[in-house]
């Protein structure tokens, strides 16, 4: 609960904020701005493709969170409607077979269950009322049923879950007895339960969970969805995607998809053998192939996905189509084109995630939407449906041609929103990086700059690591935060990014301190020299996550470079680090072993080494609910700063992951933040 002191401030900044926007002149975006924006997402496209409903999530400062409802919009832009209007979410819009109604999940009842709305008019009826919350959906091809994921202890029912979970919450004892791994899993302890796939009649019935007694998740956790899971075209079975590791657990990256028909008479089967990961299965539409993307390197979350096609036939018998092996980027989505002729792909790509399609015969790849950040991508009659954001606007819905021509823009949600605020002009550059090799930067310029006038400099670092600072719309590490707070926010895409190649990616194993700080130094210095009302001296570096790491390496490496540090969520002992996070996949992969077999290479670039260096100002900020990097990295990080008499500060969240989500957390971060960076960068003017 939040004390009384920070209400009151945040009430009196929220008022202010107010009344500097009913002046009516274009202010510099804040937190306030970014939280104010609506958030397009999950759109769906009719059976006839003339409309599209999609999830609206506006924010809610009086209830310090997110909520959303079902708006719907024709294909040409017009009729823009709101569905659904409740105090509840409602989300994961599917369309019936004839277009005649939505079905949707919301929290309106007790539980998240399945409601149904008709299009044309009416008030939303509910579908299930199962005992347990349902986390995703899908309708048969010919409508007859759910698909629809629930946790449950693996083996025992709907019914005898619930009964378990009675059973348990009335102990009078609290401890749990683990006998492997996951523990625990981002931000939640394991308690037994998996998330399993059930089919539910639309009439209704008994749900049937077809993956039985698997221990193992559908949709997988922690950011799993419906992409996981398909019918086949018979609509008589589901292939859907799961990692049935055992003791491996938490060491093992091998999805594999698996087969099963949809009255559960059967176990599953599983259908692919490669060793990596195995994902995203989709059936053309001609129903021949059935596509998925797949991985080749075991125990790697980041290598590069590829198109793989399979045939489809009665005995499914045929040679494996490993279509985009060629082509050195990483699909993150696809679907097909209507002829099962040529397929569109989602990837990064040098600072954008662009769309791309494929011929399927002559392995020719063409872009289709090179600039910004393609979101929910998918066919709409003759036409590509698409969200898009960059680094000046939140995701609005387009079409456009499938040759990429004639765009069109079917919403314009912020339109008000963005109109009300002055932003930072974005700008890419390239500079040599490591090894003189091409590595790219952006740069987002103060609002409203004067070149005449010298500006302090934000120094973002990006997570992942193998992550980027793209040209995106991001609603917790937004660098129009900086600029409008008049600093030029400075991003450098080092060796480890993904959008450049997979060699590119790869590039940081095992050597997280070293090509990723040369690039680091190497850009800024780049963006020094090419823009002079750069301030070369106020300069402040901030991170989370491997960011965060990178900020307690830069802090003993290269610790007389920047005025103040801000550390989010970062390790300060790459060796107990492996040993307190909970997927141990990651630091085998990235640092080439375990600790006890190959412990020099967690030790050679582990800042923990080098805080006798340290003497930089920093900000630590960790999240309770933290199981990625746990907060003790963060307590410790404190400790050592505070040991050696550097000036410090903590900023802790009992109720945050390794993200800040709640509306007035994030203010609260930001202001934080922000007040940081000025103490250090702001204290001549």
């Amino acid at each position: 609960m939040l004390n009384r002191t920070i209400v009151v401030w945040m009430f009196a900044v929220l008022l202010s904020h107010s009344a500097a926007m009913m002046a009516g002149d274009p202010h510099p975006f804040t937190v306030y701005d970014m939280l104010k924006m609506d958030r397009i997402s999950e759109p769906a496209v009719s059976p006839d493709g003339k409309k599209v409903v999609f999830v609206l999530r506006k924010t809610d400062l009086q209830a310090n969170k997110g909520r959303k409802d079902l708006w719907m919009v024709n294909l040409d832009g017009s009729g823009l409607t709101q569905l659904t209007v409740n105090e509840a979410n409602d989300f994961n819009p599917v369309w019936s077979d004839d277009g005649e109604a939505l079905y949707f999940l919301s929290s309106r009842s007790e539980s998240v269950q399945i409601w149904k709305i008709l299009v044309e008019s009416g008030e939303p009826e509910q579908v299930t009322r199962l005992p347990l919350d349902i986390n995703m959906f899908k309708l048969s091809p010919q409508g007859h049923a759910f698909c629809l994921g629930m946790e449950v202890f693996p083996g025992l029912s709907v019914e005898e879950t619930v009964d378990r979970l009675k059973i348990n919450q009335e102990s009078k004892s609290s401890g749990i007895i683990y006998r492997k791994l996951m523990v625990r899993h981002w931000d939640t302890w394991s308690d037994g339960r998996r998330s399993h796939l059930f089919i539910l009649p639309v009439e209704g019935g008994d749900p049937v969970d077809v993956m039985n007694e698997m221990d193992a998740d559908c949709p997988s956790k922690p950011f799993g969805g419906p992409e996981e899971v398909t019918f086949t075209p018979d609509g008589k079975g589901l292939v859907f995607s799961a990692k049935n590791a055992g003791r491996e657990d938490a060491w093992s990256t091998n999805f594999d998809l698996y087969l099963v028909p949809v009255d559960g008479s059967e176990s599953p089967v599983k259908i692919t053998e490669n060793p990596a990961w195995d994902t995203h299965p989709l059936f053309s539409p001609d129903g021949k192939m059935l596509a998925r993307l797949s991985m080749k390197r075991a125990g790697y979350e980041s290598d590069r996905f590829r198109v793989v096609l399979t045939p489809w036939n009665s005995d499914r018998k045929g040679p494996e189509n490993w279509l985009t092996e060629q082509w050195d980027r990483s699909p993150s989505s696809f679907f097909w084109a209507a002829d099962s002729r040529s397929i569109y792909m989602t990837a990064d790509n040098l600072g954008q995630r662009a769309l791309f399609s494929i011929d399927i015969k002559s392995r020719k790849v063409r872009p289709i939407v090179e600039k910004g950040t393609v979101r929910s991508a998918q066919m709409a009659g003759k036409r590509i449906l698409f969200g898009l954001d960059h680094l000046r606007s939140p995701v609005e819905l387009y079409t456009v041609g499938p040759d990429g021509g004639q765009w069109n823009q079917l919403t314009r949600i912020n339109r008000d929103n963005l109109a009300a605020v002055k932003m930072g002009e974005p700008e890419q550059f390239t500079f040599k990086g490591w090894n003189e090799e091409t590595v790219y930067c952006y740069v987002v310029k103060p609002a409203g700059l004067d070149p005449r006038k010298k500006f302090p400099v934000a120094f973002l670092i990006h997570g992942g690591p193998q992550g980027s600072f793209g040209n995106d719309f991001h609603y917790r590490w937004n660098p129009q935060a900086y600029a409008g707070a008049g600093y030029a926010a400075v991003m450098v895409d080092f060796h480890g990014s993904t959008g450049y190649g997979q060699a590119f990616t790869d590039a940081i194993r095992d050597d997280w301190g070293g090509k990723p700080l040369e690039d680091l130094q190497k850009g800024l210095a780049a963006a020094l020299e090419k823009y002079p009302w750069m301030d070369h001296d106020r300069v402040a570096a901030l991170g989370a996550s491997y960011g965060g790491y990178m900020i307690n390496w830069i802090a003993g490496n290269w610790p007389d470079r920047f005025r103040c540090l801000v550390n989010h969520d970062g390790d300060l002992d790459t060796r107990m680090a492996y040993f307190d996070t909970d997927e141990l996949w990651f630091p085998e992969w990235d640092h080439e072993g375990t600790p006890w077999d190959e412990p020099q290479n967690y030790e050679k670039q582990n800042p923990v080494n080098f805080i006798k260096n340290w003497r930089t100002p920093m900000l630590v900020i960790h999240g309770e609910k933290d199981y990625r990097v746990p907060i003790t990295q963060g307590i410790g990080t404190f400790n050592a700063l505070q040991r050696r008499g550097i000036p410090s500060q903590f900023l802790y969240f009992p109720d945050e992951n390794h993200w800040v989500l709640a509306p007035h957390n994030s203010i609260q971060w930001h202001d934080t933040v922000l007040k940081w960076l000025n103490r250090w960068c702001r204290e001549e003017e």
